[in-house]
């Protein structure tokens, strides 16, 4: 039985991911099972400000890359945090969440991740290589990234973007995490197909290059995802903290590690309604 806490859980069920296939079943499979421990109700992102205050807790989940809204997304923030609403992922997340300056904030600081400057100025704090990635700062889902010769990096000068050497990788990974517990890894075997993940089973030195990111971000709680790529050498370099509204895959792991996940996420947003 439900026990008397109504969460408003964001989803954008009509949104379409790349490679991802049926994007929306992973939120209504979550849903699904919280319904049975929560009052629940979902919404799209755009309704999100005019509905929470009915609610002890706004759940954003798959709603898309905010990039499509960015001035609702940003009025959302601003709304939540002058009311007090218990958002989750809370807001003052780190990473993805507050966009992608923490790339260069992390090579600045000597992270193993992905060497990354914002301007053909700093080009020097790269490594040489063939060909560079320039992404918007804002962006998500690889929208508005190309690849490009060091001689044509001289015009990106607005500041905006994000540059970074192309790195020579053997496959991707991601771990999963609920609060700072780990839940599951996948990997992307073939480079070329980012999303044809399999299990995967992690090492000790994986989960402790995992857990520093999570640690760095101090979110207390919420679901958040390290992406990151195995080099030719058998480095892991961090390519994305995702901690707004990572994608989880749930339907690729077997069931007793989705159940788990269920079980997890159910614990957190306990824990955190019984906060303050």
């Amino acid at each position: 039985m439900p026990d008397g806490h109504r969460i408003l859980f964001v989803t954008d069920l009509a949104y379409r991911a790349r490679g991802r296939g049926r994007y929306c079943d992973e939120d209504i499979f979550l849903t699904s099972r919280l319904r049975r421990e929560f009052g629940l109700a979902l919404c799209h992102p755009l309704d999100a400000a005019a509905l929470m205050d009915a609610f002890d807790a706004v759940v954003v989940r798959n709603s898309g890359p905010v990039l499509q809204y960015r001035e609702e997304y940003a009025a959302f923030r601003a709304q939540a945090v002058a009311r007090g609403a218990r958002v989750y992922n809370p807001l003052s997340g780190r990473g993805d969440m507050a966009g992608k300056q923490y790339l260069l904030d992390l090579t600045l600081s000597g992270h193993p991740v992905i060497p990354t400057v914002d301007h053909p100025r700093d080009l020097h704090r790269l490594p040489e290589a063939e060909l560079y990635a320039v992404k918007p700062k804002l962006g998500a889902d690889s929208i508005g990234l190309t690849f490009v010769p060091r001689a044509a990096l001289g015009g990106f000068t607005g500041g905006d973007v994000l540059i970074q050497p192309r790195v020579d990788f053997r496959y991707e990974v991601s771990f999963y995490y609920v609060d700072h517990t780990f839940q599951y890894a996948l990997h992307a075997p073939d480079p070329g197909r980012r999303w044809a993940l399999e299990p995967y089973e992690p090492t000790g030195a994986d989960l402790a290059f995992a857990r520093r990111f999570i640690d760095w971000n101090t979110l207390d709680h919420g679901i958040q995802r390290v992406d990151a790529c195995r080099t030719p050498e058998g480095e892991l370099l961090l390519v994305e903290l995702e901690d707004l509204n990572p994608y989880l895959s749930l339907d690729l792991v077997p069931d007793h590690t989705r159940e788990a996940f269920v079980a997890s996420m159910t614990g957190s947003l306990r824990r955190f309604l019984a906060v303050g």
